[in-house]
């Protein structure tokens, strides 16, 4: 090992009197030395000729090379950019505060358009420059590095090195910008990157196709990932969305590592919060396939896959929980960040086989339809599972089990006899959910307001909600709803729901034998006043008029002036909106007319000894 050694050294040695030499043709022929026998590992002798040479000639060389005109421009620009990359494989230079300095240059050299081997030097400098230090990836956002790479990584190779190192630099990059620093520009030339690298994703076979994924996951995941969607939208080429698609498929449906099936099903997620649930089905064409894929191959491996992290992620976090409750909170919040995006991929095809049938769904056949309901029920029985198991450990508190509670809801608002017996056991549990910054349940009892206006429709499921407490659940997410959004009207689709559950059980009060609790009256006939009065929705005021008639059935106007909160004034209120429903009759819409009955039919029962609402109505 000395020998070899011994016989380079006289080599090195002329190179450096050379490059010590007091005229610039010396110091040209040291450094064609340079190249030509100093091997780029060999960091020793790097640092011994960039010490020799001395920045200052170096700059003067690449500026003369990066100048307009001049015989061997060229000639300058390869040998000083091919000698300043080599350079910047020795740590202690690349982060030097001269090679940082250097960085506006390159990119000015970049934005040229220089040959390709100049190019891929350019890009090799600025990575190691940037993995040395935090100055050196500062400067490169700071210098409108993005500015100048997004609009060239389309023009790259596919699957080159420049196309390669080009990534890397952008994975970094992606880590150090912050959102307030983002602009329209910026998102624009990510948006271009996002484009460029979607095709690497598609098309290649080897280990830069997983570093195209970890970019694209990274940009999705960034805090302003959000304020991409637009300008990703505006693309006039729309397919970076079919590349995206082909390289979803490529990754799920092969034998990778777990960690990067979640990076696949991240871009999914993202895809479908950009484009729509639509993006699920489209063609797609492997590489390594002679014919196109049938349209619906993303929708179930998607599907499959979120059903197989959902089982397992939903374990992991059950023991961290309750078995290994020393895991950290890092390990904790990853793992329930993974199974957030699981269940929103699942409540988005939840949503998109909704519409099969109707214009914006197509499935190709009736027999992948029937595969896709079987999996949803098998993941949701997944999810039960996990409730229930936190159920038994009581726990009720977590934005995994608010979660978990939605998700069941997605599923239960399509059909809502689904995992019927598991539901029953655990509606009551179900409806005391509560996320980590609420104060009592709210969102759990509005996800499940869908199934729960339906399986109401029947006396089983008025018994069901009045025997589990249900009843009191939806009456205090009705009030809230109203005091939050009531006169806004911002959220009265879930107002309407919660409306339509609790007249349906008080409709069905006699064969399920119900009478609710006096406070529980007041609370809700005080909202539907406050919702109702000074609307001029008439749909609001009879829907409010016809669930305080029924309330008034289990009540009297002395019983609600003893209750705390509830005085003359909200008396005559009342009083008003019951007299604003009852000339409507004669004029009332299809829409209305079972409403009016009601409110008409509970009046003749309880008018004669309601005199303030009676007196509004004289």
């Amino acid at each position: 090992m000395v020998e070899p050694q011994e016989e380079r050294s006289p080599s090195l040695d002329d190179c450096l009197k050379l490059l010590k030499g007091e005229r610039d043709e010396q110091r040209l022929a040291g450094l064609l030395l340079v190249t030509k026998f100093c091997k780029n590992d060999d960091l020793v002798s790097l640092k011994k000729v960039y010490e020799a040479v001395g920045i200052h000639f170096l700059d003067r060389l690449l500026r003369t090379g990066s100048g307009d005109g001049g015989e061997n421009r060229d000639v300058y620009l390869r040998l000083s950019v091919t000698v300043l990359a080599a350079f910047c494989r020795v740590p202690e230079i690349a982060s030097s505060v001269d090679m940082v300095s250097r960085i506006p240059l390159i990119l000015e050299i970049m934005s040229k358009r220089p040959a390709t081997n100049i190019l891929e030097e350019c890009y090799e400098l600025l990575y190691l420059v940037s993995t040395a230090c935090e100055a050196g990836v500062m400067a490169f956002v700071n210098s409108g590095g993005l500015r100048v790479i997004a609009p060239q990584m389309s023009d790259l190779p596919d699957g080159s090195h420049a196309m390669e190192v080009a990534i890397k630099i952008l994975q970094l990059l992606v880590c150090k910008i912050s959102s307030e620093s983002m602009n329209i520009e910026r998102f624009f030339e990510l948006s271009l990157v996002v484009a460029a690298v979607a095709r690497q994703f598609a098309v290649l076979h080897n280990a830069l196709k997983f570093e195209a994924l970890h970019l694209l996951s990274a940009i999705f995941c960034s805090d302003y990932s959000a304020l991409l969607h637009e300008p990703l939208r505006s693309m006039p080429d729309n397919n970076w969305a079919d590349y995206m698609r082909t390289g979803v498929v490529s990754i799920l449906q092969n034998r990778v590592a777990p960690s990067e099936k979640l990076h696949a099903l991240i871009l999914a997620e993202s895809m479908m919060s950009i484009l729509g649930e639509k993006w699920l089905i489209g063609r797609v064409k492997l590489p390594s396939v002679e014919d196109y894929l049938p349209a619906d191959r993303c929708l179930l491996l998607v599907l499959e896959s979120s059903h197989v992290e959902i089982s397992v992620l939903s374990n992991e976090l059950a023991y961290m929980k309750y078995e290994a409750p020393s895991s950290t909170v890092e390990e904790h919040l990853l793992k329930q960040r993974y199974l957030a995006i699981a269940f929103s991929l699942v409540e988005k095809i939840i949503k998109y086989i909704s519409t099969v049938g109707e214009n914006e769904g197509t499935l190709s056949d009736e027999a992948v339809f029937l595969k896709v309901i079987k999996t949803l029920d098998e993941t949701v029985k997944v999810v039960l599972e996990y409730l229930k198991d936190a159920k038994e450990h009581g726990k009720k508190r977590g934005n995994d089990l608010l979660a978990s509670v939605r998700v069941i809801g997605s599923y239960l608002a399509e059909t809502p006899d689904a995992c019927k017996e598991q539901v029953q056991d655990l509606l009551d549990y179900m409806l005391s959910v509560e996320g980590e910054e609420e104060s009592r349940p709210f969102l759990s009892t509005c996800f499940l307001l869908p199934m729960l206006c339906q399986i109401t429709m029947k006396d089983e499921g008025c018994r069901l909600l009045a025997s589990s407490g249900g009843y009191v659940a939806v009456v205090e997410c009705l009030v809230k709803l109203i005091e939050s959004d009531g006169q806004n009207g911002e959220d009265n689709g879930s107002i309407f729901l919660a409306c339509d559950t609790v007249m349906n059980i008080l409709l069905k009060r006699e064969q399920i034998r119900f009478s609710p609790e006096m406070s529980t009256c007041t609370g809700l006939l005080k909202a539907l006043v406050y919702w109702a009065d000074g609307t001029k929705d008439a749909s609001v005021v009879m829907m409010a008029a016809s669930i305080c008639s029924l309330v008034f059935d289990f009540t009297s106007e002395d019983a609600l002036l003893k209750q705390p909160g509830f005085d003359g004034s909200s008396l005559d209120r009342l009083g008003r909106i019951i007299a604003r429903s009852l000339p409507s009759s004669g004029q009332g819409t299809s829409d209305t007319a079972d409403l009016l009955e009601i409110i008409a039919a509970g009046y003749s029962r309880w008018g004669d000894g309601s005199p303030t609402i009676k007196k509004h109505n004289r």
